[in-house]
């Protein structure tokens, strides 16, 4: 369980402070947080809510939509939040064609000079950008950087400890070169996310992640693979899916230990 972070999104509708007191309850060390619901419970009241419970806040979700208009002061905002909550790791959903476009390659362009013009600031505030690919479903509306790659070909022009990449198995697993990128990686691996991939999808696909387990990921080689290639973080289980979410947030917490545990650790 050292290792063991419960992302927040796994239980979307339990509030964090009942989050944070399951976690501590459980014997759960770290939390992986995304911005949305920390605003509202105030930024500065969560720093203080997770430090008393002597969580490790592992990672914040998100920065990045570099093609919205507001890019640049959204992710600034970003990085002060990273940075008060105490964690190192701001993921970055870098966000899909702009609007009317069918340019890819210019969007994956406007992602690394987005990244450039950010390193400074994030290195200021000691937060590292974390890109994460994302499947190559979402690259239309939410994603240009499909593969581990794609991520690895704009961090690799930065320090390390400034810019990183984000393995998230439900997003790399389909890749047949996904074990030589996280080789690749290396040190630059700034955050390690665990789902599994279901069929049929739902609706939605972006809620056809699954408990581990549940699908067709083999979880427990990419997390070896990742350890293999020198990361020894935090191992997120990052979820979502309607019919979990439905359940009550202990439950769901109890749920995914148990998937760590089986399937991943």
């Amino acid at each position: 369980m050292e290792r063991f972070s419960f992302n927040q999104a796994t239980a979307q509708h339990w509030p964090l402070r009942e989050a944070v007191a399951g976690c501590v309850a459980a014997g759960v060390p770290g939390i992986g947080l995304w911005r949305e619901p920390v605003q509202e419970y105030g930024v500065d009241r969560a720093a203080r809510l997770v430090r008393a419970a002597g969580l490790t806040v592992t990672s914040l979700c998100r920065g990045g939509f570099f093609t919205a208009p507001d890019w640049w002061d959204e992710n600034r905002r970003a990085i002060e939040e990273a940075a008060t909550l105490g964690t190192r790791e701001l993921v970055l959903v870098s966000g899909g064609l702009p609007s009317g476009s069918r340019d890819v390659d210019g969007a994956r362009r406007q992602v690394a000079d987005a990244v450039a013009a950010l390193a400074d600031e994030a290195a200021a505030a000691g937060v590292r950008l974390a890109i994460e690919p994302l499947h190559p479903m979402f690259s239309a509306d939410r994603c240009v950087i499909a593969t581990l790659g794609q991520a690895l070909d704009i961090a690799e022009r930065f320090d390390p400890a400034v810019v990183g990449v984000v393995v998230d198995t439900y997003h790399v697993w389909w890749d047949d070169t996904v074990y030589a990128q996280i080789a690749r990686a290396g040190k630059r691996i700034a955050a390690f996310q665990a789902a599994d991939w279901v069929t049929p999808l739902p609706e939605g696909v972006l809620l056809g992640r699954a408990l581990p387990g549940a699908g067709c990921v083999e979880l427990r080689r990419l997390r070896e693979a990742v350890d293999a290639a020198g990361y020894a973080g935090p191992v997120e289980v990052e979820v979502f899916q309607a019919a979990l979410w439905s359940r009550p947030g202990p439950d769901i917490l109890a749920a995914t230990i148990d998937a760590y545990r089986g399937h991943v650790s």
